[in-house]
């Protein structure tokens, strides 16, 4: 039975994946080390499979870990979440925050609308997982989940690192009219409408919280000048 656990060292955060004659999709580049009898494979690529991901700029091979042993993955000073999808259940993953997931979640690429594409900041297409099984997803820090029961949540940055696949995403102007957008001092906002959650990142990237603490004590120290 595979077994995902999120561990934490000192301030870095692991995935341990326990593989009993199992098997385990990750990101491409994701794999730190591996104890046991475990094999990757990493199919190559259709041409149309080729040509989709050059557009989308989704990756071309996601490797799978198929054996018996301990995978462990790439550590951050960010987060790590599991996502545990139920049969026909969608999400929609901002780029880069997919890591990991079960073999029964199918892993593609979703389109945005062009204008929500071009202005929201999360670009043209995301990663769609859906199927049934876990999903490991990254992220800058703690994840905060909104949800929303036929009902809007707005979102000023795209602070939104996941978003059930239902929901309906768009941008929209902060405010009604011109003036109103000048003098609130708010352009475009990130909207998302229905039934469904969606996970934000409200703190700031721990690698750079961690980057300007470190110059801080620095500067202080006698003689840094």
């Amino acid at each position: 039975m595979l077994r995902i656990e999120i561990q934490v060292k000192e301030l870095l955060k692991i995935v341990k994946v326990e593989l009993e004659d199992d098997a385990v999709r990750t990101e491409s580049g994701a794999m730190y080390y591996m104890v046991g009898n475990i094999e990757m494979e990493s199919k190559a690529p259709s041409v149309s499979g080729l040509l989709k991901s050059v557009v989308s700029k989704e990756a071309v091979v996601r490797p799978v870990y198929r054996g018996t042993g301990q995978l462990f993955l790439e550590p951050t000073y960010g987060d790590f979440t599991i996502i545990d999808l139920k049969q026909g259940e969608e999400w929609i993953l901002d780029k880069g925050a997919y890591v990991a997931s079960e073999m029964g979640v199918n892993v593609t690429a979703h389109m945005n609308k062009p204008i929500s594409g071009i202005f929201s900041g999360e670009g043209f297409f995301q990663t769609k997982v859906s199927g049934r099984g876990k999903v490991v997803i990254a992220s800058p820090g703690p994840l905060e989940t909104i949800e929303l029961n036929n009902s809007k949540l707005v979102v000023d940055g795209s602070f939104a690192v996941a978003r059930s696949g239902q929901l309906d995403f768009k941008i929209e102007k902060a405010t009604r009219g011109l003036l109103g957008t000048v003098l609130s001092g708010e352009g475009l906002v990130n909207t998302f409408t229905g039934t469904g959650r969606v996970l934000i990142a409200p703190a700031q990237r721990r690698e750079m919280f961690l980057a300007n603490k470190l110059t801080a004590i620095s500067k202080s120290r006698p003689g840094s000048d």
